[in-house]
């Protein structure tokens, strides 16, 4: 099978051949710092991940010491829930209708009815791209006017959903209000409607987080986990750029589950998350 974190990892792999041209099977450890470094994780973790290394490094003493940053516990919550609610949430523009629309089309190649909420209503650009998807997809969707209570979005959707017995619910949501305790509060409500709509909804909250903004992007996770916690992660983007390796940053800062990353701008370019072949991705530019 076609290694599709070798499609994502291009532009992080041509970075890495700019300071190890030649792979090895060994290679000094102050060289592995500055593949590290170009590959944008940050520094501190770079200290830490050499710590326990010795001043020549093999593949597999590279592998042990990079896993070592998923070794934490990560709920990746799952639920027997029908229709199973899911909220997406992250800044404009980090790619978040278009990751809706991958995780619809994953969800209907598995067989299952699909619903998405417009609750972006801050923005009418959200609703005409989140519809145009929509419309593209063969899926309905639930939407209003811009400026509507994104509430009542969310509430239409799940009693839709429930009514004509759809598998999974997608709600989009605002990316920025006038202030962040507007947005916070927006989401809040969101949320405790959803409640209301549905036991124990949403189900999942999924923070959409572009790949290339590096420490910007993990202050994000923090002011949206502090607002309303957030169950898990999608990276997108990380195919137009050289920062591959803040993923590791990524998930050393936040020890949130990662579910999936973006390779592109179509429906099927979305991939599962596994920290393996991630790790052996990047390894394998560097290594014999």
């Amino acid at each position: 099978m076609f290694n599709l974190f070798k499609k994502v990892l291009g532009k992080t792999s041509d970075a890495i051949k700019d300071v190890a041209p030649i792979k090895r099977k060994i290679i000094p450890k102050e060289e592995f710092e500055d593949i590290l470094l170009e590959a944008d994780v940050h520094y501190d973790l770079v200290e830490r991940l050499l710590e326990s290394l010795p001043e020549k490094i093999n593949k597999i003493q590279a592998f042990n010491s990079l896993i070592s940053v998923f070794q934490y516990k990560a709920d990746f919550k799952e639920s027997d829930a029908k229709p199973f609610v899911e909220m997406i949430i992250g800044v404009n523009g980090a790619g978040k209708t278009t990751t809706i629309s991958k995780l619809a089309y994953r969800y209907q190649q598995e067989g299952k009815k699909v619903i998405l909420g417009a609750g972006d209503t801050f923005r009418a650009a959200a609703i005409e791209q989140l519809t145009r998807w929509a419309d593209k997809l063969n899926i309905p969707i639930i939407a209003t006017q811009q400026g509507h209570d994104p509430s009542a979005v969310v509430f239409d959707t799940i009693a839709s959903a429930k009514a004509k017995g759809f598998d999974n619910i997608i709600i989009d949501t605002a990316g920025r209000l006038h202030t962040q305790t507007n947005l916070s509060e927006e989401l809040k409500k969101m949320i405790r409607i959803a409640q209301k709509a549905l036991d124990e909804a949403p189900h999942r909250k999924m923070l959409v987080l572009d790949g290339t903004q590096g420490s910007s992007s993990i202050n994000q996770a923090k002011a949206f986990n502090d607002m309303i916690g957030i169950d898990g992660i999608i990276i997108t983007k990380l195919d137009g750029t050289a920062k591959g390796g803040s993923v590791l940053s990524i998930a050393d800062e936040l020890k949130m589950p990662i579910f999936y990353i973006g390779t592109g701008e179509q429906p099927k370019d979305l991939i599962k998350f596994k920290a393996n072949e991630y790790i052996n991705t990047i390894l394998d530019e560097i290594f014999i």
